[in-house]
């Protein structure tokens, strides 16, 4: 039986989920104890930013044994936890599996890093030898159905952050990003985001220095680009296409007349300007410019907003289609407790078989090699088609949930052992 112990954000603040995250390089070690201390067949552990989750394969129908070992093993009170920890058990610990895989018990909903983290998980497991036939299998239905909800939905389409919306919006003023110029004006945490996106996207940054310019030339170093002084802002602003600015400034930095300047150099190619700042750092009149689009803090949380809401009618759509996946995935679990059933049923049947044929060559005398093909087609097709509908139905019937009392009772109508 699957079990599920663990915080997230959800559960916990962050100093907690940080007391309790393990090292990628310390995992091997931690699942091997995992495996001994907690009693478990299998063991795999899920340890990100945002959660801490120790899957495990209980040898008895308890979560208590992978209760205690996450706090002791991080040297910490079980009491003083407990009111963090979260626990699944059975067909409900598949369930949020396949949630947490499919980003749908993810802080931003729809993000595509919890793919690829618990991929990285599965895959350490296996590698440290704690992965079995039971988790591998529920490894390959997890990533199968997130993958669907990400192809088949729209959960993980519009920007939900706001730097993420900056490069968004950037993509659908001038298309392809490669060798646009950026200019970063001021080098604040949510500028720099936005920055670094759109340098991944193919843009070239420059970083306009202010009073510190030693940490201008440090972000432009980080970005690939290039520092220059302030008082060059008109001069950089001409060839560039995005200027990010947020300064942290009382008042305004860049001026109408700052981008009237640089506009006339650029002969009418669009010019994006980026107001992260509060106070604002643009001055909201060169909206009225022609070529000018500019987007202050507000619009850009306005345009994340409204495509979370989006992401979560998406969400309803991609729910479904978890729960559909998970119902197969249980369906097809609860069908291996007859498959031993089933496999003796036709050893005993054709077990049954032979001892007939052998009965009936000696009344026969010798057969003809086509004699003695005829007759043991002939038997092998009575039996195959006898026990097909009960095969049929006790599957369908152990999908149901009935298996436990249906192999007792099978086994007692037909007499196995």
């Amino acid at each position: 039986m699957l079990v599920i112990v663990g915080v997230s954000h959800r559960t916990a603040p962050l100093p907690v989920r940080e007391s309790l995250a393990f090292p990628r390089e310390g995992l091997p070690a931690a699942l091997a104890r995992m495996r001994d201390e907690a009693r478990v067949g299998e063991a795999m552990i899920l340890s990100t930013c945002n959660r801490v989750e120790l899957y495990g394969r209980a040898l008895e129908p308890s979560d208590e044994d992978l209760a205690e070992f996450l706090p002791r093993f991080h040297g910490r009170s079980a009491e003083e936890l407990r009111p963090y920890l979260y626990r699944f058990q059975g067909d409900e610990a598949v369930r949020h599996a396949f949630r947490v895989a499919a980003s749908l018990d993810s802080m931003v909903l729809g993000e595509s890093q919890i793919l690829g983290q618990v991929k990285e998980a599965y895959q350490i497991a296996e590698k440290a030898g704690t992965l079995g036939a039971s988790f591998i299998a529920l490894r390959n239905r997890c990533l199968a159905a997130a993958k669907r909800t990400r192809t088949e939905t729209g959960i993980g389409q519009n920007a939900v952050s706001v730097s993420y919306v900056a490069v968004e919006l950037a993509r659908k003023i001038f298309g392809e990003l490669r060798d646009r110029a950026v200019l970063l004006v001021g080098a604040g945490k949510m500028s720099e985001l936005a920055a670094r996106h759109l340098v991944r996207g193919g843009a070239r940054a420059t970083v306009l220095g202010g009073r510190t310019f030693e940490k201008a030339e440090e972000l432009a170093a980080a970005l690939g680009g290039r520092a220059v002084p302030f008082e060059l802002l008109r001069e950089e602003m001409g060839p560039a296409d995005i200027v990010i600015s947020g300064t942290g400034a009382p008042g305004v930095v860049i001026r109408r007349a700052d981008v009237e300047a640089a506009l006339s150099a650029r002969r009418h190619r669009p010019l994006f300007l980026i107001d992260i700042a509060v106070p604002r750092d643009v001055d909201p009149s060169v909206r009225d410019l022609d070529g000018v689009f500019l987007y202050d803090l507000d619009d850009l949380k306005s345009v994340a907003e409204s495509n979370l809401r989006e992401r979560r009618k998406q969400a309803a759509v991609a729910e479904a289609l978890v729960e559909e996946e998970v119902r197969e995935f249980l369906g097809w679990q609860k069908s291996l407790d007859v498959v031993p059933l089933l496999v003796e049923l036709r050893r005993r049947g054709d077990e049954i078989r032979r001892a007939e044929i052998e009965k009936a060559r000696k009344k026969l005398g010798p057969l003809t090699p086509e004699q003695e093909e005829a007759l043991d087609s002939a038997t092998a097709a009575i039996v195959n088609k006898l026990l097909h509908p009960p095969t049929v139905q006790i599957k369908e019937m152990a999908k149901n949930g009935h298996a436990p009392e249906l192999v007792t009772l099978v086994r007692k109508l037909l007499g196995l052992s």
